[in-house]
């Protein structure tokens, strides 16, 4: 079991940063990847960003150049460094982690944190 708790959201101007952060708790040794994922009113929940145990990331187009994900292995943390952020932003965002525990392919996800981007 593995427990996700997102924080860092709020409401920010266009143009402005926030740092959301992601601090994972339980069996965390294995996790795989973990991602930030978003889900705007009446749309469906998006991948924005993904950070593999190997470092390697991906990004959604829509947020490349602007955000960048990072992970502290050390801490459990996973971060989401959001600049020059725009009114489409605006969304629930939420941390994910994936992995296999006891053999078998789990995912987990936390309980959101609200970004708004006013214009």
């Amino acid at each position: 079991q593995v427990q996700l708790v997102e924080s860092g959201g709020g409401l920010v101007q266009a143009g402005g940063s926030l740092r959301l952060s992601c601090a994972a708790s339980g069996s965390t040794g294995s996790i795989s990847d973990m991602g930030w994922y978003r889900q705007a009113p009446g749309k469906q929940r998006e991948l924005v960003a993904i950070i593999r145990r190997s470092g390697s990331t991906n990004y959604v187009d829509s947020v490349m150049g602007r955000f960048t994900i990072s992970r502290d292995y050390g801490e459990n943390t996973l971060f989401l460094q959001m600049n020059s952020l725009k009114p489409e932003d605006t969304a629930d965002y939420y941390c994910n982690a994936n992995g296999h525990w006891s053999g078998y392919y789990q995912q987990y996800w936390g309980q959101g944190t609200q970004v708004t981007v006013s214009s």
